[in-house]
């Protein structure tokens, strides 16, 4: 009977876990897209979950949101943050990396 209700419990753990590693490899993506696109370096090659709370998406259904934050550089020498929203599997809101202005002629 303990063996029924652990794994009863760990079922739904599991599929959280799940869930979660995938949001954090889109999410990775989705930012390395990001930085390509600006010119810019992601740094650390990785992003971090920085909230997680519950959001009703387009359909009406309660689904996980997750936020996470990754950061880039202009020249390897600088460091600046930007996030991801996921809500359940799709990106919903993010925050661009910032290209870098152009030196000024002097």
């Amino acid at each position: 009977m303990t063996a029924i209700i652990l794994m009863l419990l760990a079922f739904p753990a599991v599929l959280f876990w799940s869930s979660g590693r995938a949001a954090a490899e889109q999410a990775g993506h989705f930012g390395r897209q990001l930085c390509m696109r600006a010119g810019v370096q992601w740094l650390d090659q990785s992003v971090h979950q920085i909230k997680l709370g519950i959001q009703r998406d387009d359909q009406g259904r309660l689904r996980w949101k997750r936020i996470y934050q990754y950061e880039y550089s202009h020249d390897g020498h600088d460091r600046y943050a930007a996030s991801i929203t996921l809500v359940g599997g799709r990106a919903v809101s993010w925050v661009e990396p910032v290209a870098k202005s152009p030196e000024p002629f002097t």
